[in-house]
């Protein structure tokens, strides 16, 4: 498995930066998150670590060295974090629970499967055109999807996030077989707010990954000015030519591990909540939560 990867992220003109990113890899799957801490609710940046330190933990008890599902792996993750984060309100009997959106794409055997809830996106580009993007849970979104209109709508108001009281929405894709040269984005509205889509797909597809990610960034907060937002993107090409291992400012190309290896570019020292503190009881919960949704589909079906 070999692929190259590069993040950023930028504070812009906000007070913090609450987002964050990361990626860790076994020797057989890989796992790209994103999280954007929602502004209105108390703690954002916590909510965005914990969901990205909670994705990492569960990639990390799940990849022996692969996932026995990604799918499940991904649907699990993302309702362990939402109850991590609903723990860690609870714990210090807040009046409202930190909240924030994700986005995350594994890789294993070949193949893309992803998961968001929320308006962080996900991008795959493939021969200079735009081959995968997906879809925010906002209500200009859905109006959009209907043929309404979406004029003065607020594109900041979503219907759905991790860390609220109501049980999150979230959409699950793939497999979705990569190429050679695919390279995928996941950015958070900061980036894609300020640059269309269009621009996104031309400047991935033109530059390797390194070069790519600082380009948008710049892009968006220079588009944005003074109104900038916190600006996060993740970009991973597959299979690159080289097999040599390179690490700098960010840049990784992956090297060879055994059964055993597990490399990461989290930091998980920023809470207190570290991950071999992960709730277990949530994270069974999230599993019989999928389990139960699973056997309700499957009922439906018949």
């Amino acid at each position: 498995m070999k692929f190259s990867v590069f993040q950023l992220s930028r504070q812009g003109s906000r007070k913090k930066n609450e987002d964050r990113m990361g990626y860790c890899y076994t020797r057989e799957a890989s796992l790209f998150v994103l999280a954007d801490g929602m502004g209105g609710h108390p703690e954002g940046e916590v909510a965005a670590q914990i969901a990205l330190q909670t994705m990492l933990g569960v990639f990390q008890r799940e990849a022996k060295p692969g996932l026995p599902d990604p799918a499940t792996f991904l649907a699990v993750g993302l309702m362990a974090a939402h109850h991590q984060i609903i723990r860690y309100a609870s714990e210090r009997t807040m009046l409202d629970s930190p909240r924030t959106t994700l986005v995350a794409g594994v890789v294993q055997e070949g193949a893309l499967h992803w998961v968001h809830c929320g308006d962080s996106r996900l991008y795959l580009a493939r021969d200079g055109a735009l081959r995968l993007r997906t879809r925010d849970h906002s209500y200009i979104e859905a109006q959009a999807k209907v043929g309404a209109a979406v004029e003065g709508l607020n594109r900041n108001v979503l219907f759905t996030c991790l860390g609220s009281t109501v049980r999150p929405m979230f959409d699950i894709g793939g497999p979705l077989k990569l190429n050679e040269g695919d390279k995928m984005l996941l950015c958070s509205d900061g980036l894609w707010g300020s640059v269309d889509d269009d621009e996104i797909v031309s400047v991935l597809s033109a530059q390797p990954v390194a070069e790519a990610v600082p380009a948008l960034v710049e892009s968006a907060l220079t588009n944005a000015g003074k109104y900038s937002d916190n600006v996060t993107a993740l970009a991973m090409e597959w299979e690159t030519a080289s097999e040599s291992a390179f690490e700098s400012s960010g840049f990784t190309q992956t090297q060879m591990m055994g059964d055993d290896g597990f490399a990461s570019s989290v930091q998980t020292d920023v809470l207190d909540t570290a991950l071999d503190d992960l709730d277990e009881d949530a994270i069974e919960r999230s599993i019989a939560e999928i389990n139960e949704a699973i056997r309700r589909t499957a009922i439906r079906r018949r």
